[in-house]
């Protein structure tokens, strides 16, 4: 966990979480030539303290009322008390706002707008629906997503969003106090008018939409959200800037591990923005400089680190290619005090630029940093060999020692041999903050390329493990990549119960370890579909859900999957 003193921002405490509901009322679409799914949705009120002005999915808060009123509604067995609760609240809400009833009579057949106009939508809603005779039809709605408001807002719910089929004979009347202008839209085609300016709706709303549109029917969400009666997804989303204008992203999206690192406590202060000018600073002892080498393979280019503060000295890891301005730029973060150049492997994105850094420290009269690191096997390319001043051994510490007031603080590199992307490559675990730097082993936003001979499948699995075993020995929630945003999440809590219990680097090596074993498996399939076939027969049938241009690349990994296969016993070509 970092260290609260190395946090950039103040610590503050969250607002506190209301219990609400939503639910989406739904109907397949009776346009032959537009089918899908349609949901209700109403305007909220100018003066809603909430999203004043957007258009939302009826809903509101919990009522101890709700929690009282089991007896008088249906239930799934597979449905908990929450679960049901919440689906009562929001029948209730989906009646007060927009006078649609999820019940049945006594005899059980379905109410209609007859037995609505005899409701009161001010009055009790469960003594009336007792009185009358109705039972609710909480098992007919099923949870959806759990969203949780972001930790920046000042009003913060704890909201299921949930599903249910709309009742036939009714229509939707809202109560223009609160909801105007209920319209049953596609979600397609609600995420087009709010692009255009007309429809106004706000981020989980807009995600939700989304993911509704790969869905067809009615019928097939609900089954899809009835398989385990669990929310489909769960998010707590974080904000940052783009270009200038508040961004959001949820847990999956590139950016969230890196707001999480900064601004843990949800601070909009972050820039999303890649830029090559200037260092970012992600902690007090820990910033990014990213080398001007964007490409197709780099992404928005390599990332170069800088460990350390002033009273320390610092660790540059991976100072990247040989590019004058950048190395200027990285001595001038570190203030010309550097202890140590580690390159995490010798790619030439990557160690190309560690004598140019070491001679600017030596022109400056300032002791020479060693340039360390492992040597470039002798499957390595032409172009991709290195020779470290002095080898690093796998478990060696790299000790950053400083005075801050009456305080010794330090900073401790672990360094980890991880063989795969390439047989000299290195990881760099920060103990103190458990942050793990991974070179090019782990991206965020892609996989790496695993290029025999030098690069080895099996040895990149198995460093895989061997990076999860340091993770739960020291709680490193974040992972600095080479390339791409921070990635990280935070373990499971109050504000994302949803989150794996071993979260963090431990969630994102887990999710990357079983992709690739998911790869493998359609290498296999294609080479049993192709015996005779070639590396350019099985990457269209293994690949087939990546663009074509990115086959020749992936062609590379593809053969490393190859070679595990066959050390495996499983295939003999």
């Amino acid at each position: 966990m970092v260290r609260p003193t190395q946090l950039l921002h103040p610590q503050r405490p969250p607002a506190a979480l209301r219990p609400a509901a939503t639910v989406l009322l739904l109907r397949d679409s009776a346009d032959l030539a537009h089918p899908g799914i349609e949901v209700l949705m109403t305007r909220r009120s100018m003066t809603a303290s909430f999203a004043p002005g957007a258009y939302v999915f009826p809903g509101g808060g919990i009522d101890a009322a709700d929690a009282q009123s089991h007896g008088i509604s249906t239930r799934r067995a597979s449905q908990s008390d929450l679960h049901l609760t919440q689906a009562i609240a929001a029948i209730r809400e989906s009646f007060e706002e927009l006078g649609v009833l999820l019940a049945h009579r006594a005899d059980g057949s379905p109410v209609d707008d007859s037995d609505i106009a005899r409701l009161d939508r001010q009055a009790t809603f469960a003594a009336q629906c007792r009185a009358q005779g109705l039972t609710l039809d909480g098992a007919g709605v099923f949870v959806l997503a759990h969203w949780i408001t972001d930790r920046d807002l000042p009003r913060r719910f704890d909201v299921p969003f949930l599903v249910a089929r709309m009742p036939e004979g009714q229509s939707p009347v809202a109560d223009e106090t609160e909801q105007f202008e209920p319209v049953w839209v596609r979600p397609a085609d609600a995420l087009a008018r709010h692009e255009a300016g007309g429809f106004f709706i706000i981020f989980p709303t807009i995600r939700t939409l989304e993911r509704l549109k790969a869905h067809e029917t009615v019928e097939e969400l609900l089954a899809a959200c009835a398989v385990n009666d669990q929310p489909l997804w769960t998010s707590c989303p974080r904000a940052g800037l783009l270009h200038g204008a508040e961004s959001r992203h949820m847990e999956h999206e590139p950016p969230f591990g890196e707001l999480a690192l900064v601004c843990p406590d949800g601070q909009i202060a972050h820039s999303l923005d890649w830029q090559h000018e200037q260092p970012v600073q992600l902690l007090k002892n820990v910033q990014r400089l990213t080398a001007p080498n964007p490409g197709f393979m780099t992404g928005p280019g390599t990332n170069s680190y800088v460990v350390g503060d002033p009273a320390s000295g610092h660790i540059v890891i991976d100072p990247g290619p040989d590019d004058a301005p950048h190395i200027e730029r990285l001595w001038r973060a570190t203030g010309g005090s550097i202890q140590a150049i580690v390159c995490t492997h010798s790619h030439p994105d990557h160690s190309p630029g560690a004598p140019r850094l070491q001679a600017l420290c030596v022109a400056a009269g300032l002791d020479k940093p060693p340039i360390l690191g492992l040597p470039s096997a002798p499957t390595s390319r032409e172009n991709s060999r290195f020779t470290p001043e002095r080898p690093l051994a796998d478990g060696e510490q790299l000790v950053l020692i400083g005075q801050s007031g009456d305080a010794t603080v330090s900073h401790t590199l672990e360094v980890i041999h991880t063989p795969g992307h390439a047989a000299n490559h290195l990881c760099l675990l920060l103990v103190e903050d458990g942050l793990l730097f991974t070179g090019d082993h782990i991206l965020n936003g892609s996989t790496t390329v695993i290029d025999p001979p030098d690069g080895s499948m099996g040895a990149y699995l198995e460093s895989l493990d061997k990076l999860a075993e340091r993770c739960r020995q020291h709680g490193v929630e974040f992972i600095l990549p080479a390339h791409g945003y921070v990635l990280g999440d935070l373990r499971a809590s109050t504000d994302n119960p949803g989150a794996p219990v071993e979260g963090g680097a431990l969630a994102a090596i887990a999710h990357l370890k079983a992709h690739r074993l998911q790869r493998e498996a359609k290498v296999a399939r294609a080479m049993q579909a192709a015996p005779e076939g070639t590396a350019d027969d099985w990457v269209k049938l293994a690949y087939d859900d990546v663009p074509e241009r990115l086959w020749p690349v992936a062609k590379r990994s593809l053969m490393a999957h190859v070679e595990r296969l066959q050390s495996l016993g499983g295939f003999n070509l």
